[in-house]
């Protein structure tokens, strides 16, 4: 329901983004915020405290360790201006984040050989490319794997946008080129400048989730070197029998690969129960999407999609704590949506996002709620892999996890064909009845070119509210954050001639925000 315009924008610190004061949200929801900002700096303090030593040295010897420092910072973006069920929601599910992202640093910085971690450790651990799900690790229960990418460069990008340019500058000065998609050119700079931690008995690499990661996982291999696995992913996963055959194959490869290089065997047992686990998070997710169809949605903005794409690529079955926190987050809503509660001050649009977001600017979503009403209740990441895995047999696990990982981030739609990104957009739009398309044009992408055209036509053909948003997932020096929201501030008053739910939001420079 409308009030009054809350003057978000009225604390900014200019240019940096920084609030001069934390923002006041009422007695009651002031108290929760400020009592889950005290949770989060006490599992930062308790992580420094169990290794002082090691964070000293990784915050001397990567760049991007100081970037974590500024989490607090980073969760406030994300739940600006929220109250009630979606902030209490928000905080539960960040908080597991946080928590496991934690406990992947700790591990890196005991076990990197880079600043004198413990060897039998890092024996220990297989490494992964960030893409590749870690359901598989969850046979080997004495092994640890971990993404070797998401904590240097793939999460450090979303909190802080100033850091991607150094490595994208680095790789492009050893000849990769400019237009190749940020996301693996930063990951390859990061191997260039020599900041990724040192682990591992071996190294599973992946054809996700385009031929630019393709090109770039030589740099990383050629700095980790260590025996490396690359996991064919099928592109065409929608009804092609000898694809499954392959991805079940390719598996197999996989499981056998680990097996030869760590001398562990493979615990099915172990694998059936933690993907009974990834099922429950799946069909928490399922819930959350049944809610958010109708007219009442509960959890919106940012905090879907960064929860799905966390628990889909991290989860992998075998951290209960992502399961105690969706069953509180699932009360929270159920019973929201029983009250017909409002998630919104102000719901003028729903909306689907679609295509891949930019990561230098996560809580753009949140800004489309605030400023302008537009409440994003599905987004193209949110819309990943549904695959309720069959545990009876080790054959259907694996043909259920092969499934799933030909359902990834920026894999799903992006690629495989006109249906996965046109029809199956329209689909999903007529079954959450939005009136608003906000469609990135991610500009290093090559898997949404060409179909500009298509999409302004059908959107026209079927009265939606279409707003193409220009950006380039990591380097926010080609398309600002401000320039994003220049082009829907744009189409809003000179379409739509909307004024604004929060005027103070309209424009405001956040160049030199984290």
């Amino acid at each position: 329901m409308a009030g009054k315009p809350r003057k978000l924008g009225l604390s900014y610190i200019d240019k940096t983004g920084v609030r001069r004061w934390r923002e006041w949200r009422g007695i009651k929801d002031t108290l929760v915020d400020y009592g889950w900002w005290c949770v989060m700096w006490k599992d930062m303090i308790k992580f420094v405290l169990q290794s002082p030593l090691q964070v000293i040295k990784g915050i001397f010897r990567y760049r991007w360790m100081l970037t974590y420092l500024t989490l607090p910072q980073f969760i406030d973006r994300q739940l600006e201006g929220m109250r009630g069920v979606q902030l209490r929601a928000g905080h539960a599910l960040y908080d597991i984040i946080i928590k496991h992202t934690i406990d992947i640093i700790a591990d890196s910085f005991n076990a990197d050989q880079n600043i004198g971690g413990k060897k039998s450790l890092a024996d220990r651990i297989v490494c992964f490319d960030e893409l590749v799900p870690t359901e598989l690790m969850a046979g080997f229960p004495n092994l640890i794997g971990i993404p070797v990418q998401t904590i240097p460069i793939f999460l450090s990008s979303m909190i802080n946008q100033q850091l991607p340019p150094v490595y994208l500058d680095a790789i492009e000065n050893f000849g990769v080129p400019a237009d190749v998609c940020p996301l693996p050119s930063a990951e390859a700079g990061v191997a260039a400048e020599g900041d990724f931690p040192i682990f591992g008995k071996c190294f599973i690499a992946c054809n996700m989730p385009c031929d630019g990661s393709i090109m770039t996982t030589s740099f990383q291999d050629r700095y980790f070197k260590l025996p490396t696995y690359c996991l064919g992913v099928p592109l065409r996963y929608n009804d092609d029998v000898d694809a499954q055959k392959y991805a079940v194959e390719e598996l197999r490869g996989c499981i056998k690969f680990i097996e030869e290089h760590t001398g562990e065997k493979f615990d099915w047992d172990a694998f059936a129960k933690a993907l009974e686990s990834y099922n429950e998070v799946t069909r928490f997710h399922l819930d959350l999407w049944e809610i958010n169809r109708t007219d009442h949605p509960q959890v919106t903005g940012p905090t879907p999609w960064l929860y799905r794409m966390y628990t889909y690529h991290l989860h992998g079955g075998m951290d209960q704590r992502f399961n105690k926190a969706d069953k509180r987050v699932h009360k929270l809503m159920t019973d929201a949506y029983e009250k017909r509660l409002p998630c919104s001050a102000e719901m003028r649009h729903k909306a689907l996002v679609w295509s891949c977001p930019a990561n230098y600017y996560t809580n753009f979503s949140n800004w489309l709620e605030q400023c302008w009403g537009i409440v994003s209740v599905m987004d193209m990441e949110t819309h990943i892999s549904q695959v309720i895995i069959d545990t009876s047999t080790p054959e259907t696990m694996l043909e259920g996890v092969a499934l799933t990982y030909q359902r990834a981030t920026m894999r799903k739609h992006t690629k495989g064909g006109y249906r996965n990104a046109v029809d199956e957009m329209w689909r999903v739009a007529e079954e959450y009845n939005v009136d608003t398309i906000i469609m990135y044009d991610q500009i290093s992408c090559k898997g949404m070119d060409g179909l500009q055209g298509i999409f302004d036509e059908q959107a026209r053909e079927r009265n939606i509210n279409f707003i193409w948003v220009q950006q380039d997932l990591m380097d926010p020096r080609t398309i600002s954050r401000r320039d994003m929201r220049r082009q829907v501030n744009q189409y809003m008053t000179s379409v739509l001639r909307e004024t604004p739910v929060d005027p103070t939001l309209l424009d405001f420079d956040d160049c030199d925000a984290f």
